[in-house]
């Protein structure tokens, strides 16, 4: 059997084992095996004299990873790649194919973070007001966009909130974060005008005599999933005009970048959001800052 055949059913097992452990879809499982196949390809030109990928050692994944940066591949790219590489020699050497893992005390590269995507105060107005709040749906909408952009929910926090969270007379939430962390989320006057129209209004009417304790139900009387609250931003955002990227947490990031951009403490706006490191919330003060300089550009005679 040549060095390229044996490689070839090295790549077919550690695919059929993904399956097997982890169900992973066709294009992770492609993902995957395309990475180590760049590598088994590199790895064949270099040693002529043993290309079995078990033969493989820590100086040549290094080697590897090196080439990947002089070519200018993406950090992104070559981090994927190394834990593709990671992965496979793990699998090997469970497998007993090899006695070290070539692989160990290969540091993943750091990757730039990159920023938010974020809506500016008159897009969110403009989101804010698409739904049709004379309709039980419409006035659900418009209640739970206006509970996130006020509180800094997460998305899975916004779904799940209950009722018994909600602190009508103190205008605060009661909300358990990651890690089963606790912290209160003011609402503000205009968020809690919306719940409590909702609560007398529209949820009554979408349980249909059904009972829950989730605060936002569909109109199956059933709690709202990530997925479904994504689609109505999402439809929301297009009918809004907005032509941003979005992602689920769109209202959560602008809600942490204009308290940043009033004024509002770093520490204060960690807490808010209800991160335990505030090295996670200051990547909203660059978000912060390019608003601060389109304005002194648009603005500063000398801009």
């Amino acid at each position: 059997m040549s060095a390229t055949e044996f490689n070839a059913g090295l790549l077919d097992e550690f695919s059929d084992a993904l399956w097997l452990e982890d169900g992973l879809s066709r294009n992770t499982l492609e993902s995957y095996c395309s990475d180590l196949r760049q590598f088994s390809e590199w790895f064949a030109k270099k040693r002529w004299d043993d290309r079995a990928l078990t033969a493989a050692t820590h100086a040549d994944l290094l080697e590897f990873l090196a080439y990947k940066v002089s070519i200018r591949v993406k950090a992104s790219t070559t981090s994927r790649e190394l834990s593709s590489l990671k992965r496979f020699y793990r699998f090997l050497l469970r497998q007993g194919k090899i006695e070290a893992d070539p692989s160990l005390n290969i540091d993943t590269p750091k990757l730039p973070r990159g920023l938010p995507a974020s809506l500016t105060e008159a897009e969110v107005e403009a989101l804010l007001n698409v739904p049709d709040v004379e309709q039980p749906l419409g006035l659900r909408d418009r209640t739970m966009l206006e509970v996130m952009y006020a509180s800094g929910l997460r998305v899975s926090e916004l779904v799940n909130l209950e009722a018994a969270q909600v602190s009508l007379n103190m205008g605060v939430i009661r909300v358990m974060g990651k890690g089963g962390k606790e912290r209160l989320a003011p609402l503000g006057e205009e968020a809690l005008e919306w719940v409590i129209h909702y609560i007398k209004e529209a949820r009554s009417m979408l349980l249909r005599g059904k009972v829950t304790n989730t605060l936002f139900v569909t109109a199956r009387g059933s709690a709202m999933t990530r997925q479904a609250f994504w689609h109505l931003i999402k439809r929301h955002a297009r009918l809004a005009g907005i032509n941003k990227t979005l992602s689920p947490h769109t209202l959560r990031h602008a809600f942490a970048t204009h308290l940043l951009n009033h004024g509002a403490d770093l520490r204060v706006v960690q807490l808010l959001l209800g991160h335990a490191d505030i090295s996670t919330t200051q990547i909203y003060t660059h978000v912060a800052r390019e608003r601060l300089k389109q304005i002194h550009a648009l603005h500063h005679p000398r801009g």
